[in-house]
């Protein structure tokens, strides 16, 4: 394969069509990533693909080309009834885990349709089902949506059937056959069209995987553009153990170190990212907390901070660590170890992605020593460490103890981890309004009276 892809440069080489070529300019996308090069000569011969990759491997590049091709050559190619083309409405539908990776999914067929009139619609949870139900009556051409919110609307939208579907995408397979989706995806697939097209693309090879592939492909081509669990050569990758107190010290100095990076803190839990991003925040830092308790409007509003850099750092659970593209992210902290090491692939990720170069940084503590020894394992490497002086790191403990006081002050007038939702809004309000301490327009230069 090495030798064919020198020679196939260009997405015009591998067959798109030139409408979708210059869609792919518009976004960037000057040659095509390995998964894209390997999965598109089938997918647009008509063949069921199942896609391995890594993620920001440029995979929603290698499904949705062939859709869009195929829905064009379609309409080209179909008898004009009353000297009108056929619109064909639900041709397509991708099925996601999260409500964010499925908007982003939609903003990429969009972007690569745009010169095609393409109609795309969203069904995800913690949106107003009634303006799903006025886009699903604009009939549109593609559908991408978690499980549970699709089969909601076609076992109770009047008039919406998905009977006319030619092309199924599972993306993010191995998460979207845990138990949360499970029944939801079972119930789809019994009524959906059995004569289609059906990509599937994962992460990881599971069981599981293997099952769903028996049970929706035929004769599917298999495409695996990665190792199992593997990283990108592009990204530097460090641990630092430190003993659990001090963990808050050396994450500061590292983000101190690195004052002008966007940088990703991964935590355990939704309240440790408010935490840490209130105490980031008193300390001058454009911290901003995204994580599943905030409702979709605010985690999107916040990812949209982050993405346009008003805020530089974001502080977030696992909901933040497959899917989403963000590329820009200069460096991945893991302020916790995961306990599932698979998580830690999906997490450096988010550093670079497409050739870029990045930096994953992990601190453990005395309690997390077997589960970092699991990640290593599982990458089949060892790491060096972070280096730093320990005297340089805790010069900062006094500030770093001042600012957890000021954040657990406030975690407590918020209500803490009793909170109800709309309490929870009303916080999230203050990092995206700007409206809590710390937060002006004055925390860039501020960040910067750490540096010695």
């Amino acid at each position: 394969m090495e030798e064919e892809s020198e020679v196939v440069k260009t997405f015009a080489e591998l067959g798109v069509r030139e409408e979708l070529v210059k869609a792919c300019e518009r976004l960037g996308w000057n040659n095509p990533s390995k998964i894209q090069a390997e999965a598109l000569p089938y997918a647009l011969e008509g063949k069921d693909v199942i896609g391995l990759a890594q993620t920001g491997s440029g995979k929603t590049g290698a499904f949705a080309l062939p859709i869009l091709q195929a829905l064009l050559e379609y309409v080209n190619n179909a008898e004009p009834k009353k000297g009108r083309r056929p619109d064909p409405a639900f041709f397509a539908c991708v099925l996601s885990p999260t409500r964010e990776l499925a908007i982003q999914i939609a903003e990429q067929f969009e972007a690569l349709g745009s010169d095609i009139s393409l109609r795309c619609a969203v069904l995800v949870g913690g949106i107003d089902r009634m303006q799903q139900t006025i886009a699903l009556g604009k009939r549109p051409h593609v559908i991408v949506a978690t499980p549970g919110r699709l089969w909601d609307h076609m076992s109770d939208t009047k008039g919406f059937s998905l009977k006319t579907l030619k092309y199924l995408v599972l993306d993010e397979a191995d998460r979207l056959l845990n138990e949360d989706f499970e029944k939801s995806l079972n119930q789809i697939l019994e009524e959906i069209p059995r004569d289609r097209k059906t990509y599937l693309f994962s992460a990881t090879m599971t069981k599981k995987v293997r099952k769903l592939q028996r049970a929706c492909l035929r004769n599917p081509v298999k495409i695996e553009a990665a190792s199992k669990y593997s990283t990108v050569d592009t990204l530097k990758q460090q641990y630092r153990f430190v003993a659990a107190k001090y963990k808050d010290c050396y994450l500061v100095y590292i983000l101190t170190e690195m004052p002008d990076s966007t940088s990703m803190i991964f935590t355990r839990t939704c309240d440790g990212t408010r935490f840490m991003a209130l105490m980031l925040r008193s300390l001058g830092f454009r911290a901003i907390p995204i994580s599943g308790q905030m409702t979709q409007s605010k985690r999107l509003g916040a990812l949209n901070k982050f993405k346009a850099g008003e805020c530089n750092i974001l502080v977030c659970t696992d909901v933040a660590s497959r899917g989403l593209d963000i590329p820009s992210v200069d460096m991945v902290i893991n302020y916790d170890i995961p306990t599932n090491s698979k998580d830690y692939i999906h997490r450096v990720g988010r550093t670079a992605r497409a050739g870029r170069s990045g930096v994953g940084i992990s601190l453990v503590n005395q309690y997390e020593l077997e589960w970092y020894l699991q990640i290593e394992k599982l990458i089949g490497k060892k790491l060096p460490e972070y280096p730093a002086e320990e005297d340089e790191v805790l010069s900062l403990l006094e500030r770093v103890s001042e600012a957890k006081k000021l954040s657990a002050m406030n975690m407590k007038e918020s209500g803490g981890r009793n909170k109800r939702r709309g309490e929870d809004d009303e916080e999230s309000e203050r990092f995206l309004g700007g409206g809590n301490k710390g937060g002006n327009k004055g925390d860039k230069k501020s960040s910067k009276k750490f540096k010695r």
